[in-house]
């Protein structure tokens, strides 16, 4: 089949308030797709990462940090990053917040429970503290996981990050808010992966219909809304409105040359620190272009 010809396109993301917003047009057919099928799979973000890998989908959701290991197999969609400005994963404990969480988190003891190894979390996580000991904890049961006393700290990502305080547990670190402070850009999270071998014209239409949906959803936010609290794992309506205020935003409709150098930056400070094994070829793929 010719690469540029309407077909059937695998599309794998998070079930999540904010992906679910994202693509509630194009799941819901509220968008011309020109013929192109979208055929949509769900998955939490590290499965996604670890499929990524062996290229069996065609687009997906990714960390950022794995893109690292992507790049040649696929290009970066310009449009549905999650990028938190001044915001991000938040490493939280039992315990109150120590005088220095970083140096706290240094200790040979301490046990930090992680979302995976190949989420952008993880990353700014060894960024903050290298020295920072973890254990890979599906992101869903961080919060009791810590809760429990099973590990000392727990790296949220998704809700999590809002819904800490309701069991009981104390904010140590916003890994957002220190990567503001250490660069002045917000900290690029996730996005959405193109295959590469899908040649030129497809990947610039599906940036397009990726772009429409989240156009769509922005401008019919009552709805997209609605359809998005079905994944948001017990918020309430308040909270939701605001999660998906916090990661579905003008970043998100496009990476824009902040959200860009933002990517550039995280991945060039990682290979710096000896966390990735080489250099990325970070390629943006826009409808139109």
């Amino acid at each position: 089949m010719a690469a540029d010809r309407p077909r059937t396109i695998h599309l794998a993301h998070s079930p999540d308030a904010d992906d679910a917003f994202m693509f509630w047009a194009l799941a819901a057919g509220r968008i011309d797709t020109d013929g192109r099928r979208y055929v949509h799979e769900l998955g939490d973000i590290e499965s996604l990462n670890r499929r990524a890998l062996s290229g069996e989908l065609e687009v997906t959701a990714v960390s950022l940090h794995a893109y690292a290991y992507l790049a040649d197999r696929y290009a970066l969609l310009a449009h549905g990053a999650s990028i938190g400005d001044r915001y991000g994963p938040r490493i939280v404990s039992r315990d109150p917040r120590p005088a220095d969480p970083r140096a706290a988190l240094a200790a040979p003891h301490l046990l930090v429970a992680v979302p995976g190894e190949l989420t952008t979390a993880f990353l700014a996580l060894k960024l903050y503290q290298a020295a920072a000991r973890h254990v890979v904890v599906p992101f869903d049961e961080i919060e009791d996981y810590v809760a429990a006393g099973r590990a000392h700290a727990g790296l949220l990502i998704h809700e999590g990050q809002l819904t800490y305080a309701d069991r009981g547990l104390y904010l140590w670190a916003d890994l957002g808010e220190w990567w503001h402070e250490e660069t002045g850009l917000p900290l690029p999270l996730g996005g959405n992966v193109v295959r590469r071998d899908l040649g030129a014209t497809l990947m610039r239409d599906i940036a397009r219909d990726l772009k429409a949906s989240i156009e769509y959803g922005l401008s019919h936010r009552a709805e997209a809304l609605a359809h998005a609290t079905a994944y948001s794992r017990g918020l309430d309506a308040a909270r939701t409105d605001r999660f998906i205020g916090m990661y579905v935003n003008d970043y998100t409709v496009d990476y824009g040359a902040t959200g860009r150098r933002a990517v550039t930056e995280l991945l060039g400070r990682a290979r710096a620190a000896g966390l990735l094994t080489g250099p990325v070829d970070v390629t943006f793929v826009a409808a139109g272009g």
